[in-house]
């Protein structure tokens, strides 16, 4: 039973950072109908800036999170400006295979500039102390990414429903052409989302590169694409869904490795998404919409 609880804990640490990437995902999505492959790449790149600013500039977890969040921001507006912008009334193929190029460009670029070589998270950055519930003991670190990844969810869906910024996100998600004619800034909201949305994926590299410590140019694959797995999950679109699809997919890996089976943890994931395509398309909070051809 201990052991139970325990793998849900590290399981509910490792969901929060899938939804925070997930969040990205479902936010540009929700807007440009675009799903955004370079987002995992965004990712790795918060955890190299996370991790250069712990080691080279001496800062501490909370400074080298809002620096690795404020560069991400910019990173993602850059993306978006440079490859998706010029594509916007292009087929979606088109995007999508643009996507797939500006990440595989990131990740090689990184490894061009930098090498390929992993690197390690210094230990105790943040001394945090164990504590002990029903004989359970839980890591200082989760229970930090926890508080992280909640405090950052609760920020984003203040941000959405009460800001100016994030009415104008609603209202180019429900309707691009209207919101044009009700004198909304469209290029400015969507870039807006791109920043936000890239913003917490860097602090999901923070955070994981804490969590796991090794980093490395190609480590925001798997998390990029099992965070895509959870926006499907929740129902792609739907900031609610995602948090609830990042956080159920931690648990169920944890419990696939706490059950013997910790090779198919990775493949759980593309089951998962493979049920919920076949059983509901829409995702667990998604509303079935008849879509014309």
């Amino acid at each position: 039973m201990e052991q139970l609880i325990q793998q849900l804990v590290n399981g509910i640490s490792l969901g929060s950072i899938y939804a925070l990437i997930a969040l990205g995902y479902t936010m540009v999505y929700g807007i440009v109908k675009l799903i955004n492959f370079a987002h995992g790449d965004v990712f790795m790149v918060g955890a190299f800036i996370g991790f250069y600013s712990i080691t080279v500039f001496h800062l501490g977890f909370f400074p080298a999170l809002l620096i690795s969040m404020a560069a991400c921001a910019i990173f993602g507006v850059l993306i978006e400006r440079i490859a998706y912008k010029p594509l916007r009334n292009a087929t979606r193929i088109a995007a999508l295979i643009t996507a797939i190029g500006v990440s595989l460009f990131i990740e090689y670029g990184t490894i061009y500039i930098r090498g390929a070589q992993p690197e390690a998270y210094p230990n105790g950055i943040v001394p945090l102390k164990s504590i002990e519930i029903l004989g359970v003991k839980i890591s200082g670190q989760s229970l930090l990414i926890l508080a992280v990844s909640i405090f950052l969810m609760i920020l984003l869906q203040f941000i959405v429903h009460k800001t100016k910024i994030g009415k104008a996100m609603r209202a180019v998600s429900h309707d691009q052409d209207a919101a044009k004619l009700m004198g909304i800034n469209v290029n400015n909201t969507i870039s807006a989302t791109f920043a936000i949305g890239s913003a917490l994926a860097g602090a999901a590299g923070v955070v994981f590169g804490m969590y796991y410590t090794k980093i490395e140019p190609l480590m925001g694959i798997i998390p990029g694409l099992k965070a895509f797995v959870a926006a499907v999950l929740g129902g792609i679109g739907i900031l609610p869904g995602a948090m609830a699809g990042g956080l159920l997919l931690g648990v169920i890996e944890a419990l696939v490795s706490a059950a013997g089976f910790s090779l198919w943890r990775d493949g759980v994931a593309f089951v998962v998404l493979i049920l919920i395509l076949i059983f509901r398309p829409a995702g667990l909070f998604g509303k079935n919409v008849r879509e014309k051809v």
